[in-house]
């Protein structure tokens, strides 16, 4: 009896091991991804109240960090990093804007969950090419959903359609 109890912290300390982070690519490589042979020049900024109230309003996502990663693209667009919490932990995206602000292509920088990594199919994620501002973009509406990694699929969806409104909002308007 006294070996079974022995036997449970180490039950315990297994089954909370997290999951190993997967890095697919760094910041740097998605822009060369995105941004092929352009020259991509930091224009970081802050959001102000306004824009953040604006943004949500717009969404109905939360704007977690006011503070904007954006780069400017010598070909015309922009080049936006951010992060999006998946089940557990956060996913750190790049997105692609054209000059005119349609999503023109997205990274998964890193996936850190056990599972629900199929966001990072190419054919799930051309769902939101040529997205722009004002689409209704919604899981299971127009975003098909990905069994297995509901959360993350929410999630991605819901940050693009935040930074397309943070871009016309905040980025274009200013």
């Amino acid at each position: 009896m006294k070996s079974c109890f022995m036997l449970l912290p180490l039950a315990a300390i297994t089954l909370s091991v997290p999951a190993r982070a997967e890095v697919y690519m760094t910041l740097e490589q998605a822009q060369a991804l995105l941004f092929p042979g352009a020259t991509l020049t930091p224009d970081f900024r802050q959001l102000t109240d306004a824009e953040a109230q604006a943004i949500e309003s717009d969404t109905d996502v939360d704007v977690r960090d006011r503070e904007l990663r954006l780069w400017k693209a010598s070909t015309g667009g922009w080049f936006i990093a951010d992060e999006v919490v998946g089940k557990h932990e956060f996913i750190p995206i790049a997105v692609a804007l054209d000059k005119d602000g349609a999503l023109k292509g997205i990274e998964i920088l890193e996936y850190r969950e056990s599972y629900g990594s199929q966001v990072r199919d190419p054919a799930w994620r051309a769902q939101f090419l040529g997205k722009r501002h004002g689409a209704v973009l919604k899981l299971g509406a127009d975003i098909a959903n990905i069994s297995g990694a509901t959360l993350s699929s929410k999630h991605i969806t819901d940050g693009v359609k935040r930074l397309l409104a943070t871009y016309a909002l905040a980025v274009a308007a200013r």
